[in-house]
């Protein structure tokens, strides 16, 4: 006698999700806060980075509340700007539950190529109420220039 199981492929799948649902935790575990509650994730700071171009160089505003301008590094080496830094976590005597962490703590670091018309030697940086601002000069020969049109003069005798 042969037994007939019916199969259910939507149980199949909401199986398979589970289990890629439990290997994605598993996997996800060393980055846990410390209390080792998912719910409680701090994952990694990356904090947000507007870059723009005009006329006379490049500009960056990151954002990044909360951070000592001492814990802040930025290298240029190579055509490659790099800003390193360290959000801390404020700790307190008082013990506190925490219910929700939405906020990113730890070190992060964001590397940027930069073009050859860069000049090394312009690059300043400030920091004001969170908002890092570094600005990179052009060089003097990359800036745009205007050239003036001369109407009606001819150039030499040899442009005829």
């Amino acid at each position: 006698m042969t037994l007939l199981t019916r199969w259910e492929p939507f149980r199949e799948m909401a199986s398979l999700q589970n289990r890629m649902g439990r290997l994605l935790n598993e996997w996800n575990e060393p980055f846990s806060s410390l209390t080792g509650d998912e719910s409680l994730n701090a994952g990694s700071f990356v904090p947000p980075v507007d870059v723009y171009e005009d006329e006379h160089g490049i500009q960056l505003k990151m954002e990044v509340p909360g951070i000592d301008e001492k814990d802040i590094d930025i290298r240029l080496e190579n055509n490659v700007l790099t800003v390193t830094g360290e959000r801390k976590i404020e700790n307190e005597e008082k013990q506190e539950n925490f219910h929700r962490v939405e906020r990113r703590y730890g070190t992060f670091s964001r590397s940027f190529t930069l073009p050859n018309t860069v000049d090394n030697e312009s690059v300043t940086a400030s920091y004001d109420k969170g908002l890092l601002k570094i600005s990179l000069g052009k060089r003097a020969d990359a800036k745009p220039r205007q050239i003036k049109v001369n109407i009606g003069k001819e150039l030499s005798a040899t442009a005829k």
